[in-house]
């Protein structure tokens, strides 16, 4: 897995879930205790699935915009010939 959050984001992204989390199990939400969770994660992976999606990293401090690429890997297979229509 490719990181794209940096340093900085990612203490920002434990130190916000963290808190919520606590929150969440405080006032017995779910949504907070999946969100808080979810934020957890992503700072201890340092990876981002919205970054990826966007195309962005935050690695170095400073906001990046990745080449962009298919979501989707596909293959260099030659396509089938449709026949000639009359």
């Amino acid at each position: 897995m490719v990181k794209n959050v940096g340093r900085l984001d990612s203490y920002i992204r434990l130190t916000l879930g963290f808190s919520m989390l606590g929150f969440g199990i405080a006032r017995k939400s779910d949504l907070l205790i999946l969100l808080g969770a979810g934020k957890i994660a992503e700072g201890i992976t340092r990876f981002c699935p919205m970054l990826y999606i966007f195309g962005i990293t935050t690695i170095d401090n400073r906001i990046e915009y990745l080449e962009k690429r298919p979501l989707i890997e596909t293959t260099d297979q030659e396509q089938p010939e449709m026949a000639p229509q009359e």
